[in-house]
């Protein structure tokens, strides 16, 4: 996996709307997800070695944000044809195996 290097964001861009669906059929929308004092957005996905080295500790500190009012999502994009580890079903499966305490939503749109 190739490392390049990551542009800054812009802070205070607004996010775009968007209504996702999580692994138990939840659809969410981003004012569902606002936390208090703010919100950890993450873009995943099953088969990354990156994201499997870390998840245990995404998922504890998904529980440590929580304490202080700050939410945290998981969205998954990418191609499922290409990467049929990514599918639906394998979200739910991945999602179940690590105990996720957080939303994991499906775009399925990009």
């Amino acid at each position: 996996m190739v490392l390049t290097k990551t542009p800054i964001c812009n802070f205070g861009e607004k996010p775009h709307s968007f209504e996702l669906k999580d692994v138990s059929e939840k659809t969410y929308n981003f004012r569902d997800l606002v936390g208090e004092k703010g919100t950890l957005i993450m873009f995943i996905c099953n088969h990354c070695p990156y994201v499997k080295a870390v998840i245990q500790n995404i998922v504890h500190d998904a529980d440590k944000l929580k304490n202080l009012n700050i939410n945290t999502v998981a969205v998954m994009s990418n191609d499922t044809k290409n990467y049929p580890d990514d599918s639906f079903e394998n979200m739910i499966k991945f999602s179940k195996i690590n105990k996720f305490n957080f939303p994991y939503l499906f775009d399925e749109t990009q």
